[in-house]
């Protein structure tokens, strides 16, 4: 049972609708963080304009970016996400083995350098920002510029808020849409 009641699509203000047609056209489903979110419409499309920017937009690829985000919800044991972004790492080339060896990065054969300072950086600032160090940083350098890394930054930092949120509301895994909701946003479902 949700902590928080989750809001269908007849349920938000005209401008969220549009998100959750767009949600459902491009997953097949409107998470339910998002249905939690739309209680507070200002922050459900700001934070979905926001996650939009994060993910959509500067010089790092979208694959890099939900790598680093499945490992914070890792370091994190966030269910909610992990299933959900596991999926969409999947779906952009990353394998379940490399999934995996993202729990033990140092002892794994799986990713170049420059994918293990992007790994390591989620870590740090997911369990302990305080101390990443000048070191640490000069290496993140070696291989991000500064608006990369501020990328990067904004991806584990919004998976750590979103982490946070749906752990403490419990929140389980999304399933697809229904026929009748995709119907309802005019979207065809794909034959399988």
């Amino acid at each position: 049972m949700p902590r928080i009641s989750r809001l269908n699509r007849n349920e938000v203000r005209p401008s969220s609708v549009a998100i959750y047609d767009r949600t459902l056209r491009d997953r097949g489903n409107v998470p339910n963080m998002f249905r939690t979110m739309a209680h507070r419409p200002e922050i459900f499309e700001t934070i979905i304009a926001h996650m939009d920017a994060v993910l959509n937009t500067g010089s790092l690829s979208k694959a890099l970016k939900e790598l680093v985000i499945v490992r914070t919800s890792q370091c994190n044991r966030t269910p909610y996400c992990l299933a959900s972004h596991s999926a969409i790492c999947r779906r952009l080339g990353w394998s379940d083995a490399q999934l995996e060896a993202l729990k033990d990065v140092d002892a794994s054969v799986e990713f170049t350098e420059r994918e293990r300072v992007a790994i390591h950086l989620a870590e740090a600032m997911t369990r302990d920002p305080h101390n990443y160090s000048d070191a640490e940083f000069a290496r993140l350098r070696r291989f991000y510029s500064e608006g990369e890394v501020v990328e990067l930054m904004a991806a584990i930092g919004l998976f750590n808020y979103f982490n946070r949120f749906n752990d403490l509301l419990e929140m389980e895994p999304t399933q697809p849409a229904s026929e009748e909701e995709l119907a309802e946003a005019g979207v065809v479902p794909v034959a399988g």
